[in-house]
C-alpha cells in the first residue's frame, strides 16, 4: 500500500511540475510578445561568446547593436572589427580591416549565418518554435521547421516587468540573453547590456555606405 501511495505521489508530483513549467513558459512567452507589440526600436551593447566544441575554443566579442524591425545592425569591436547589416531579404557582413564585404540572401534558412537576427523576430515566437520552460526565467525554443543549422535556442528573460512603472522608469526589454545551439553542439551566447527601447533610431543607421576601396562580394 505504501508503495502504491508513493508511486501515485510521484506521478502526480511529476504531472504538477510539468503543469507549473508549462504555465511559466506560457507566461514568459506572453510577456515577450506583449513587449514586442510596443517596440519600435531597440539599441544597446552586447557580449558574445562563441564556443566551437570540436576545437574546444571560445572566442569573446563585444560591441553595439541597433534593431528597428526588420532592419538590424551589429557592430563588433576588437582586433578584427566588423559590422553586420540585416534586412528582410539580405545580410551584409563588412570586414573593416580586410576592406571587404559579403552580401547574401537572408531568410529563415540563413539564421546560422547571423543568429543575432533572431532578436528581431521574437514577436511571433509561438508560430516559429515549440517552447518549454527550463527554469522560471529560462525558456527552451526548438524550431518547428528547418532554421539553418540551429538545434535549439535558450532564452534568459528579464526578471522585471516590461511595462513602464508608476515611478516613471522606462520599460525594460524582456530578454537578457540568448544562447543558440547548433546541430554539432557549438554555441553562441549573447548577453545584452544597457538596452534602450523606442529612442527613435533613424533609418540611416541601417544603411551600408562602404568606403570606395571596399570590395563587395555578392552571392
Amino acid at each position: 500500500m505504501k508503495i502504491v501511495i508513493f508511486l501515485l505521489f510521484t506521478i502526480y508530483g511529476s504531472l504538477f511540475a510539468d503543469f507549473v513549467f508549462a504555465s511559466q513558459a506560457d507566461d514568459e512567452v506572453l510577456r515577450i510578445q506583449r513587449a514586442y507589440e510596443n517596440i519600435k526600436d531597440i539599441s544597446g551593447s552586447f557580449i558574445q561568446k562563441s564556443h566551437i566544441k570540436d576545437l574546444k575554443r571560445t572566442d569573446t566579442y563585444t560591441g553595439r547593436f541597433f534593431i528597428k524591425p526588420p532592419k538590424m545592425k551589429w557592430e563588433y569591436r576588437g582586433d578584427n572589427p566588423q559590422t553586420v547589416f540585416v534586412t528582410e531579404d539580405h545580410i551584409i557582413i563588412h570586414q573593416i580591416k580586410q576592406r571587404q564585404a559579403f552580401q547574401t540572401k537572408f531568410d529563415r534558412a540563413s539564421y546560422g549565418q547571423a543568429p543575432m537576427a533572431l532578436l528581431g523576430g521574437f514577436g511571433n515566437i509561438k508560430n516559429e518554435f515549440d517552447i518549454t520552460s527550463k527554469t522560471k526565467n529560462t525558456l527552451i525554443l526548438k524550431p518547428k521547421g528547418p532554421m539553418g543549422n540551429i538545434s535549439y535556442i535558450e532564452i534568459i528573460t528579464s526578471d522585471v516587468t516590461t511595462n513602464a512603472t508608476t515611478d516613471g522608469k522606462p520599460p525594460v526589454f524582456p530578454i537578457q540573453a540568448i544562447t543558440i545551439v547548433d546541430n554539432r553542439l557549438n554555441t553562441i551566447e549573447i548577453h545584452l547590456k544597457n538596452v534602450r527601447i523606442n529612442t527613435g533610431l533613424k533609418d540611416r543607421i541601417f544603411n551600408f555606405l562602404p568606403p570606395e576601396d571596399v570590395r563587395i562580394f555578392r552571392r
